[in-house]
């Protein structure tokens, strides 16, 4: 395995991306399938309603994380914040990533309660993919891009 060129982290908004989902989703890197009673349990759990954020607030969490990595010294490739979860394709730094997404998710939930929003607004966790490879780079970043409207 070569040296870790980057990496692309995926977070999602509460609530709208439960275990369970149809959609799968991913524990400790692997990829579980749907479980509808496990995500009719979770919803039952939750504390608020889920989060959906809107143009404004999507453009608010993208400022604040482009600051966040200027501040962290981290080039960010592309970064696509969509209503329900965020991606990043990030060039490795020394600090650890677990740091890194916990500046993301706390500089979002600022931007978002300067604005008035109230409450939780990131699922806990995320997903990382590592490039250790420019070919696997190129493709995070391609996928990243393909979330953002043209």
């Amino acid at each position: 395995m070569g040296k870790t060129l980057g990496y692309m982290l995926t977070w999602t908004t509460y609530g709208t991306w439960l275990q369970g989902d149809e959609r799968r989703c991913v524990r400790d890197g692997k990829i579980l399938p749907g479980n509808k009673g496990l995500a009719q349990a979770n919803a039952l759990s939750q504390v608020q309603h889920s989060v959906k954020l809107s143009r404004m607030q999507r453009e608010r969490v993208r400022e604040a994380i482009i600051e966040e990595a200027a501040l962290r010294g981290q080039n960010v490739y592309p970064l696509a914040v969509k209503a329900t979860h965020v991606h990043i394709v990030a060039e490795n730094t020394r600090l650890p990533i677990s740091n890194m997404v916990a500046y993301y998710k706390k500089a979002g939930r600022l931007a978002l309660k300067a604005v008035g929003h109230t409450g939780k607004v990131w699922t806990r966790g995320y997903d990382k993919r590592f490039c250790f490879d420019q070919a696997s780079l190129r493709r995070r970043i391609e996928y990243a891009q393909s979330q953002n409207p043209a």
